[in-house]
Order: C-alpha cells, then sequence, then structure tokens
C-alpha cells in the first residue's frame, strides 16, 4: 500500500479534528515574534535554544519540513526569515496559510514528501527545520541526504526525532499503567497487527508509524555530510508513564560540512 498518501490523507483528517499539532498560532503570538520574542519547538514541550538561530532572522532562507500546521513556519516568517513551509498534508498547509494571510506574513507552501525535495535546487536554504515526523517515512536516510542537498554550505538542520524506546511498548497497557515491552525496532504500525486489525486502523484513517534505531537518527545525520553541534531531550510533559522514567524525544542541531578538497 502507498504509506505517503495514507498518512497524507490521515493528517488531513488530524486537522479537521483539531489535534494538538495542528493548532496555528495565535495573533498575539505572531506579534510578539515580530517583535522579536519568538521560540518554536521541534519535539513536544521545550523550545529550540535561540543560540541554535542566528541573532537575527532576517532574510535568512528556512525550509520548515513536514512542518505544516501553522506553528513553526509562520512564528519564523513574523521573525524576519524567508520561509518556504513543505508538508504531505494539504489540510496543515491551509492552517500555514490561514496564519500569513491572517497576519500579514509572506511564505510559501508546497505540498510533498519530506524524502524527495526535487521541487526544490541544491544549496538554497541556510537553515531547515524538522519538527518530529520521520516517524512518518520508513526510510529516514532520505530525509537527511535530501536536507543535506538543500542546504548550503555550513547550514544548519533542526531536527526533532522519538527515542526508539517509546515504541517497544504496548500503547493500550501503558495507557493502564502497565508497561509491557511488546514490539521490536526497527519496526511499523502494522507489523504486529493482525489483518483484521490492520483493515480497522487504515479505515479509522489512523497514521502508519516506522520506529527508527538510534542509528538511523543519529547516525545516519552524520553519513549525509552533518557534524552535530547540539542535542536535548524531551517528553510528554508529564502526561505518560514513560515520563516517570525516561524522556522519549529528542532535538539534534547538525551542521552540514563543507566537502573536503
Amino acid at each position: 500500500m502507498d504509506s505517503t498518501l495514507h498518512n497524507s490523507n490521515a493528517w488531513d483528517q488530524k486537522v479537521e479534528e483539531g489535534a494538538r499539532y495542528t493548532q496555528a498560532v495565535s495573533k498575539e503570538t505572531i506579534e510578539e515574534s515580530k517583535k522579536g520574542n519568538w521560540s518554536i519547538t521541534v519535539t513536544t514541550e521545550k523550545q529550540v535554544p535561540r543560540e541554535w538561530f542566528p541573532s537575527s532572522l532576517d532574510g535568512v532562507k528556512v525550509l520548515c519540513l513536514a512542518s505544516g500546521g501553522g506553528q513553526q513556519g509562520p512564528v519564523l516568517a513574523a521573525a524576519g526569515a524567508a520561509v518556504t513551509v513543505m508538508d504531505i498534508s494539504k489540510k496543515q498547509l491551509e492552517q500555514d496559510e490561514f496564519v500569513a494571510k491572517r497576519d500579514g506574513l509572506e511564505l510559501k507552501t508546497v505540498q510533498g514528501d519530506m524524502t524527495d525535495l526535487h521541487a526544490f535546487d541544491d544549496e538554497i536554504f541556510d537553515i531547515v527545520v524538522n519538527p518530529v515526523s520521520n516517524v512518518f517515512v520508513q526510510n529516514v536516510a532520505s530525509v537527511w541526504k535530501e536536507a543535506s542537498r538543500v542546504l548550503k554550505n555550513n547550514g544548519v538542520l533542526i531536527s526533532g526525532s522519538t527515542n526508539p524506546l517509546l515504541f517497544i511498548f504496548d500503547d493500550r497497557e501503558e495507557q493502564k499503567g502497565i508497561l509491557d515491552v511488546k514490539h521490536a525496532v526497527p519496526s511499523s504500525t502494522l507489523d504486529t497487527l493482525s489483518e483484521e486489525e490492520i483493515e480497522e486502523h487504515l479505515k479509522a484513517n489512523q497514521t502508519i508509524e516506522y520506529a527508527h534505531t538510534l542509528e538511523e537518527l543519529i547516525q545516519g545525520q552524520l553519513d549525509a555530510g552533518f557534524l552535530l553541534s547540539g542535542f536535548y531531550e524531551d517528553d510528554f510533559g508529564g502526561s505518560r508513564i514513560l515520563d516517570r522514567y525516561i524522556k522519549t524525544f529528542f532535538a539534534t542541531r547538525a551542521i552540514k560540512m563543507s566537502p573536503t578538497v
């Protein structure tokens, strides 16, 4: 099956349902961002350190990759960046377009797959901002390679990822307060479901997710020509039982290194 198309439709549905990561920022947030009082997240709760960005975003070319929903892109545009938002979901991009129209912002939206950035030339962006989203693609190496290709030399990739430990537990049991190890990594949402459960999952238009190894998530960036220059961890803000024991998300700042001559 085409998991890309399925996840596109699933995220369109999430917008209609008003899921957290589809809710556009407020007009007040944009007004503060225009004054220089801005912040974004690429994980769940923690703000990306301001020192991960240039002191001024004026004219900085930013690709918000798999970042629709009217959150990161409009804030960075309000702060002065030249922003392009790419997302697989048309309705997610409409959230960015809504904020731009409401608050007089200039940003570009492009619908597409984060593993294939053929819409962009080589080395045209200064920064790629990629919130937690690589769980929705099977081949995360393609994300890193394409991000590297479209970044200028010494450009920066700021990315959020899910700690693979999150995926080994049975979600239903965790909701009961029980941590039951059930799944292997790497794996996908559908791997442990019966044919009947798969049919129900797809019919309900729930996303298909892929659990990647730490090697894929971190060494994969190094293999794509990046040098890691920043790292932090995050969690669900105390709403999940796992928060008592470990952080289940992390963010990385990586610099595209100039090729050696």
